[in-house]
């Protein structure tokens, strides 16, 4: 069985093939250009020694430096860091940014920390990736499991190492020490922006469409509230307790403030129960991913009635399913564009961080609609121009940047 940076791959070498790339730009684009494993020792509150693994890998960095965030799951494997940095690579071309691919994690579930633990876990990774980070090198942000707030230690405990405030190291902090207006809804909002352009290729109404969310964190929260504000009707969404369904749909605003209250979406007012799985499998117009990989499989495939997929998680397609779904005429927005407004909003918030003048969200909202917008146009293009799946079209437009850059430089 092939590994998940094997599966990864797919897609690239799809493209590659279709627009006959230099083998050796292939082959420099095969495996990250460095991976770090860490050991972080860290003393508990009753005293004892716990020593945890981290790891942070670099794709490419052809374009500029590195650039991708850091997770905390008890699950993180080198192979999982590894993909999400070759990812990272290809949404960060894709969207024309000045940045290579990066990615971090530790193996721990943080749910088992105290605050005080939480923070020197979060400083002691710093310290031991410091050598292989910096404002114009490698560029961390927050993922799975990791805020603004632990964004804020881990570039304070930067500045520390290195004796100077460096803000442009870490990506997602709070406002007040660096953070951008607009980064919390970045990426629900470059979902939003996906969709409502494909709603224009497919001539389809917002104010007729209908969508499922899978996922109420940050990424499906502001999918689905952003949706709702074009005039798409939210029928479902759910978190890890289960999923909410309403045919005539739901205001996904009142959802939100029901989950502060209930510390789940179960059992809101007015809606059916269901699984995870049956909310991927509804009559919708827009069925958006938005929790874990693998969720759409060879499997269920065949039972997705969705006309358009917008992938709000990172991988939540497998490969097999992506052929099923191409037959049977099934629209992909694929990750790598769908959710590349974090990484947009992210880049951002370092140019303001070094040039220490800040923008107002009104213009983040902009200047991140208009690099979404024109990247879908070129994915669209591109994928009307070779004839193939959006996510292969992502990854054509990726390369010609790519092996551009690193003709270019001359890496071969």
């Amino acid at each position: 069985m092939q590994n998940i940076f094997e599966m990864a791959k797919i897609p690239l070498d799809k493209a590659a093939a279709l627009i006959k790339i230099n083998p050796a730009a292939a082959k420099l684009l095969a495996e990250p250009e460095r991976t770090l494993e860490v050991s972080i020792p860290v003393i508990m509150d009753d005293g004892r020694l716990e020593v945890f693994t981290g790891y942070r890998a670099q794709h490419n960095t052809a374009l500029g430096p590195a650039k991708g965030g850091i997770r905390f799951h008890q699950h993180v494997t080198m192979d999982e860091v590894k993909t999400l940095s070759f990812w990272m690579t290809f949404k960060s071309a894709i969207l024309n940014l000045p940045y290579g691919g990066g990615k971090g994690g530790v193996v721990v579930d943080p749910r088992n920390l105290s605050r005080r633990e939480l923070e020197g876990l979060s400083r002691g990774y710093i310290q031991k990736i410091a050598p292989v980070i910096g404002e114009y090198v490698d560029i961390p942000a927050p993922d799975v499991n990791t805020d603004s707030r632990i964004m804020g230690w881990m570039m304070d405990e930067y500045s520390k190492v290195y004796g100077r405030l460096a803000p442009g190291v870490i990506t997602g902090k709070p406002k007040t020490i660096g953070g951008s207006a607009g980064r919390g809804s970045a990426t629900g909002r470059g979902v939003m922006f996906t969709v409502r352009e494909a709603f224009k290729k497919l001539g389809i109404d917002a104010r007729q469409a209908t969508a499922a969310v899978q996922g109420f964190g940050n990424v499906g929260s502001f999918t689905a509230k952003l949706l709702y504000d074009i005039g798409v009707t939210i029928v479902a969404v759910s978190d890890v307790q289960g999923a909410i369904y309403k045919e005539d749909g739901f205001n996904p605003y009142a959802v939100e403030e029901y989950l502060k209250d209930h510390g789940s979406v179960a059992g809101f007012p007015g809606t059916s129960s269901m699984d995870n799985a049956e909310l991927l499998e509804l009559p919708v117009t827009v069925l958006a991913p938005c929790a874990l990989e693998s969720q759409i499989t060879g499997e269920n495939a065949g039972r997705i009635q969705a006309k358009i997929i917008a992938e709000g998680a990172n991988g939540p397609t497998t490969p097999a399913a992506d052929e099923l779904l191409d037959q049977r005429g099934v629209m992909i927005i694929p990750d790598v564009l769908a959710n590349a407004g974090g990484v947009t909003v992210s880049y951002f918030e370092w140019v303001q961080n070094l040039y220490r003048y800040y923008w107002t969200e009104k213009e983040v909202h902009a200047r991140q609609e208009e690099m979404m917008v024109e990247a879908f146009a070129k994915v669209y293009e591109a994928g009307q121009q070779y004839n193939c799946t959006l996510r292969v079209a992502a990854y054509v437009v990726a390369l010609e940047r790519l092996t551009e850059a690193m003709k270019l430089r001359g890496w071969y």
